[in-house]
């Protein structure tokens, strides 16, 4: 579409009455048709996207400004994809005591049982305008919701509490079986719970969504209550002696499996030991008790280690051999990214002469959507840049100026995207000042990459916080599905 050109005033108030259009083709619509600011849509720019590996990241962060120690969830599990091979999620955790204090069984105490409790994630709240586009989709559980599992509890073989960086792809080494059982993931249905009481009756109550696996009591009173009272006395002197669990997911059944996904950021996991001590008062009287040996992050260390295996899968064939593909492939928890490249922007300008971009919209549409059973399309995707020293960081788009934040971009408008539109089978990113700044040599690109990310956190780091995957289409994908760049500019006057 072409329009008459106007003087600098009328460019600014246009591109002013643009923003707040939904549609980019009706600029100028508001106004005196004979009056309009000329725009252009270039919707052919050339988009290369590559599948490559993605880097290992921390399951242990360190606490950042307002934020606390640890992931927002831990995965557990495995799936056998047809397409992105075989994912598996172990999880290595710290025990720690009570209170974070000194902790005593008393006086001739005898174990009755020990379980290990790990609550599900709770499932996050997603905004209203989000959940209208992307559907409902669990915080909690990805995958096949009938897999069976058998799910293995042993005891780490170092100290976890003196470990350090906490990759995803560190495996924790581990002996003595220390409890087993086969279960079918519900992680959305309470299970009910038999609170012990002392010097009361037992009371049943219907408790969160959660695993819990029995545990050997012969071995948890050797390794736990037969320790002296200096061990108990705090969580390092616990640590170094029960030096942590190990627990593992294996798919038994003939189904695809899943992952699912723990909290450990609060007090509802924990090591629940049930045992009877004397009475304070009477030789003659036992009290029943239940010491809750805490699995918290910000108490002691929780890791994951994720593994991928993408043996003999079109995946495999890509990393080995890049080019130009028809479809690509996104996977999160360290998984596949894509690198995407716009290798002929910077010539942009001599070809079209100084301009203004309105809106620069990247859009990534599914190359098949019913590949998304059960592994579900993910909600959302990360798009983010290197700098020269090959450290991510946010695109200027998406770069709000905040508290936390005050070297953020000033032109950084929100929403910057990369939710799922299940209507339109696609994600959109808006990156208007970053493929101005392209487009201007004020930015080098060094390098944009697109991933999967979680809901309601856009994560720059491949945290293993979900588990989503997709298929989509390259820039030469025969059947119109692809990746692309919509770019809406008008000439600059100067």
């Amino acid at each position: 579409m072409k329009f008459s050109k106007l003087d600098l005033l009328t460019l600014l108030i246009s591109l002013f009455l643009f923003s707040s259009c939904k549609d980019s083709s009706t600029i100028g619509l508001d106004i005196n048709p004979a009056n309009a600011v000329s725009g252009i849509l270039l919707d052919t720019v050339t988009v290369t996207s590559r599948t490559e590996l993605d880097d290992p990241a921390s399951t242990y962060p360190p606490a950042t400004t307002g934020s606390a120690v640890g992931l927002v969830r831990y995965p557990l599990g495995q799936m056998a994809d047809p397409i992105f091979g075989s994912t598996t999620a172990n999880l290595a955790m710290a025990v720690t005591l009570p209170g974070s204090t000194g902790y005593s069984f008393g006086t001739a105490a005898e174990i009755d049982s020990a379980v290990l409790v790990m609550s599900y994630a709770t499932n996050t709240a997603v905004p209203a305008t989000v959940q209208a586009t992307i559907g409902s989709q669990l915080a909690q559980f990805y995958g096949d919701s009938t897999s069976t599992f058998n799910v293995r509890v042993t005891q780490l073989n170092s100290n976890l509490s003196t470990q350090t960086g906490f990759l995803n792809t560190t495996d924790y080494a581990s002996t003595d079986l220390l409890g087993s059982a086969t279960i079918t993931p519900r992680p959305s249905t309470s299970v009910r719970v038999v609170r012990v009481i002392p010097g009361a009756p037992d009371t049943a109550y219907n408790a969160a969504p959660q695993l819990r696996i029995k545990l050997s009591t012969a071995l948890i009173k050797s390794k736990i209550m037969a320790l002296d009272s200096v061990t108990l006395s705090t969580n390092a002197n616990l640590a170094a002696a029960f030096k942590g669990l190990k627990v593992t997911a294996s798919l038994v059944s003939g189904k695809p499996g899943a992952v699912m996904f723990l909290d450990f950021a609060g007090s509802n996991s924990n090591l629940e030991i049930y045992y009877k001590k004397q009475n304070a008062t009477t030789a003659t009287l036992r009290d029943t008790v239940a010491a809750m040996f805490p699995v918290s992050a910000p108490a002691g260390p929780v890791a994951a280690t994720v593994k991928h295996d993408y043996t003999n899968t079109a995946i495999a064939a890509q990393i080995k051999t890049p080019a130009d593909y028809a479809v690509t492939y996104l996977q999160a928890m360290s998984g596949v990214r894509n690198k995407i490249t716009f290798p002929y922007l910077k010539n942009l300008k001599a070809s079209t002469g100084k301009i203004v971009i309105n809106k620069a919209e990247l859009v990534i549409d599914i190359s098949d959507p019913t590949d998304s059973v059960p592994f579900k399309i993910p909600p959302r995707l990360s798009l983010y840049r290197l700098d020269i020293a090959k450290q991510r960081q946010n695109l200027p788009d998406n770069n709000v100026a905040s508290t936390n934040n005050p070297g953020g971009d000033p032109r950084a408008v929100l929403p910057f995207g990369g939710f799922y539109d299940k209507t339109k089978k696609s994600y959109t990113f808006v990156i208007t000042s970053y493929i101005q700044d392209i487009v201007d040599g004020k930015t080098v690109d060094y390098g944009t990459y697109l991933a999967p990310t979680a809901t309601t956190e856009f994560n720059l780091q491949p945290y293993a916080t979900s588990a989503g995957r997709a298929v989509i289409g390259s820039f030469n994908n025969p059947a119109n599905r692809k990746i692309r760049l919509n770019i809406y500019y008008v000439k600059n006057p100067n």
